[in-house]
């Protein structure tokens, strides 16, 4: 394993293994997760010293990972417009602090087919669903629960383009529903995540505590890939690409910290590039986004992609995060998540509203 850094600073990145998690003192505050996925925001609750009492989660394979890392947690896999806030209350015994909740993003991620899939069902992670009217049933839970705060995530490409019209309605309806409300654009490699990752971040805080929203200070500091993943054993399973193929080539030809589309312009005279998300990475600098829908992010000396273990570390989880499934689908659930450094952060922050 590679490693360059000295003692004093290889300490200042640490991810918590998930028996530390458990030792974390609670603060006495309650929450609830919704599209709660593999976990990621639930852990980063936890580290926050907050218990999360009740989580739903309807992809099946992300839910059998959340089932096994968040053992002391009720979990209800029904699709969401089937739960009702009463049902939650009587499940919890009410009285609930942080509602938290990241709806699929894909229908507003600049990455995708946008608009032109609003309205309709599409493939989700092993699913057909609509996704893009998700955020309003958050809003319908958000009313009949009436937590104290809120904390939602999505992509940035909401406030961008025609996606404008739904931020509006999304924002209004928070407020409406009775909730002083801010929303920032925050990036996780500012918040202890070595990770550059880009979300919108909404809080509220109910109008009757006469309270605002308290977002996070950013740290200056980044997390470069040689900190994130030292002292490694293993980097875990991962993809090897092929010997002599087309991403082979073009790995070989960029130099750590370049995208491959570098070397698909310099191919095409600039007239195309078709590696979007595929980075030859750099021991010196935050790894970009990991994304969901493909093992994209390559090792900066070696022609394959991170390890497993390695994109854990990468994403602020615990070393001894259990995973199912194949390559891709461990993939998937790391790249789907937010990171639980990053939710830390948030969830302290907002926390401090209330304590």
């Amino acid at each position: 394993m590679r490693t360059h850094l000295g003692r004093r600073e290889a300490l200042s990145y640490r991810v918590p293994s998930m028996a530390q998690i458990q030792q974390i003192p609670l603060t006495g505050l309650r929450a609830v997760s919704t599209f709660s996925g593999c976990g990621g925001s639930s852990l980063g609750l936890r580290m926050a010293g907050v218990k999360v009492v009740w989580a739903s989660e309807f992809i099946p394979a992300a839910a059998e990972v959340y089932r096994l890392n968040h053992r002391g947690t009720t979990l209800d896999t029904r699709d969401i417009r089937e739960v009702d806030a009463s049902e939650i209350l009587k499940a919890t015994g009410g009285d609930i602090d942080i509602l938290e909740g990241s709806p699929p993003c894909s229908a507003f991620s600049l990455a995708g087919i946008r608009d032109k899939g609003w309205g309709k069902e599409k493939f989700y992670s092993g699913t057909t669903q609509r996704v893009d009217d998700l955020f309003f049933e958050y809003t319908r839970l958000l009313r009949g629960l009436k937590p104290r705060v809120f904390i939602a995530e999505n992509v940035v490409g909401l406030i961008i383009g025609k996606a404008k019209a739904y931020f509006a309605a999304i924002v209004r309806a928070l407020r409406e529903s009775g909730y002083s409300v801010e929303v920032r654009q925050l990036n996780s490699a500012y918040l202890g995540v070595p990770q550059a990752r880009e979300r919108l971040i909404f809080l509220g805080v109910r109008e009757d505590l006469q309270k605002k929203p308290r977002f996070p200070r950013p740290r200056t500091a980044e997390i470069p890939l040689e900190q994130a993943i030292q002292g490694l054993e293993s980097p875990g399973p991962f993809n090897v690409l092929k010997p002599g193929g087309i991403l082979e080539d073009l790995y070989r030809s960029v130099v750590p910290g370049q995208t491959l589309d570098h070397a698909v312009i310099r191919r095409t005279r600039g007239k195309s590039g078709s590696c979007f998300g595929h980075y030859r990475l750099s021991w010196k600098k935050t790894v970009p986004t990991v994304l969901a829908c493909g093992s994209t992010l390559y090792h900066p000396d070696e022609a394959r992609t991170l390890g497993i273990a390695e994109l854990k570390r990468v994403c602020s989880f615990p070393d001894d995060f259990q995973l199912t499934g194949s390559f891709c689908r461990q993939w998937e659930r790391l790249g789907r998540s937010v990171p639980p450094l990053m939710m830390k952060a948030i969830a302290e922050s907002i926390s401090e509203v209330l304590l």
